[in-house]
């Protein structure tokens, strides 16, 4: 083929790829929805960090600190007298917090986040005594122990100044905690898999069953509702990690979002869908900028008068309106339109907003604008 052939042919084919219509992207089930029962489970403990070099609790004030030392130090054989109150700063009592993943083994490791519960300074250079980590069950899951990593640091001179940076009362152990108790899970023993949408949808959950139909054979899934799919699955294990492997990694076109306008009242963020509609309308909106300028200047008397001197304010007001263009709206404007057409005016996000705002009130807003 020549070259002028080549570059014809490539020609053809990019006009063929800009008029095609839009299609739906298609995304793996894995990335869309969830397997039921296979999940994380929250673990939690309270622990002590020793070897810190003069940043721990000031157990004046901190009285648990002391309290949870002499708990320790007991089970260890050594008992501290109670008329004896210790006075440390190398010691800070903490909250230890790590999340045990789905099918995690006896023996294997996970890492955990250490937090200061007291008034420590840092935790740069402590490490974490033995702590169990229980969950929701009240059952201890795990043991953690070791030496922090602290990304913080701070820094205090004679005169009181001092300099921060990042959080130095918090720091992470990686794999800090070995797992000594497995969760009981249902997936081996269940004969059907559920599957739950990140994002609950009924036409992703139609699309969604009629996949796993057409490649695993008709009745295999239904859809239980816009959130869950129900799979039968093989009741071998080993057939049904394979099944599982299979049906994660086939590609599902999702349900359009629903048309939703996004406001962040605290930082004035917009974020409008794609699937945002505007009626016919037309839109005109202008500033109305109002300035008070206001002078002293003393009041003087006639010469050989009574009268008094006094200041007089001297006020001043300014009213500037701009001068925007009015914009229409024809019908069915897209969210192309509707930016290229607020930022012609030149409109600010506050003022977006508001035209939004307005746009709803007058009916012609196509989308749920949601303030949070």
């Amino acid at each position: 083929m020549s070259a002028l052939n080549t570059r014809l042919l490539r020609t053809l084919l990019f006009c063929c790829a800009v008029t095609l219509p839009f299609t739906a992207y298609a995304e793996r089930i894995k990335d869309l929805a969830g397997i039921q029962g296979v999940r994380a489970n929250q673990l939690v403990g309270y622990g002590l960090v020793v070897g810190l070099p003069g940043t721990g609790d000031q157990t004046s004030q901190t009285q648990f600190t002391v309290q949870s030392l002499r708990t320790s130090l007991a089970q260890l054989g050594v008992l501290i007298p109670e008329n004896i109150n210790p006075q440390l700063t190398n010691v800070a009592a903490v909250l230890v917090h790590a999340e045990l993943p789905p099918f995690a083994k006896t023996g294997q490791t996970i890492d955990v986040t250490v937090s200061s519960v007291g008034n420590a300074k840092a935790l740069r250079g402590g490490s974490l005594l033995l702590t169990p980590l229980k969950g929701a069950d009240g059952q201890v899951y795990a043991l953690a122990q070791g030496n922090l990593v602290v990304g913080g640091f701070g820094v205090e001179g004679a005169d009181g100044s001092s300099v921060t940076v990042n959080i130095p009362s918090s720091g992470r152990i990686p794999n800090g905690a070995m797992v000594e108790r497995e969760v009981a899970n249902p997936f081996a023993s269940d004969p059907t898999v559920t599957l739950n949408l990140n994002q609950p949808d009924f036409t992703t959950a139609m699309n969604m069953a009629d996949e796993i139909n057409r490649f695993f054979g008709p009745d295999t899934a239904f859809a239980v509702d816009g959130s869950s799919i129900s799979v039968r699955g093989p009741l071998d294990v080993n057939q049904k990690v394979a099944f599982i492997s299979e049906l994660e990694n086939l590609q599902v076109e999702s349900g359009s979002a629903a048309a939703k306008v996004i406001i962040n009242s605290r930082t004035g963020t917009v974020v409008i869908g794609s699937e945002v509609r505007v009626t016919e309308a037309a839109v005109a909106h202008g500033s109305l900028t109002v300035t008070i300028d206001q002078d002293l200047f003393v009041s003087q008397p006639a010469p050989f008068s009574d009268g008094d001197t006094v200041v007089v304010p001297d006020s001043t007001i300014y009213v500037e309106e701009e001068e925007n263009r009015m914009f229409l709206f024809e019908p069915g404007v897209s969210l192309d339109d509707l930016v290229r057409a607020v930022n012609q005016v030149g409109a600010s996000p506050s003022d977006l907003v508001a035209i939004l705002e307005a746009l709803q009130q007058v009916g012609a807003l196509r989308a749920r604008l949601i303030v949070i």
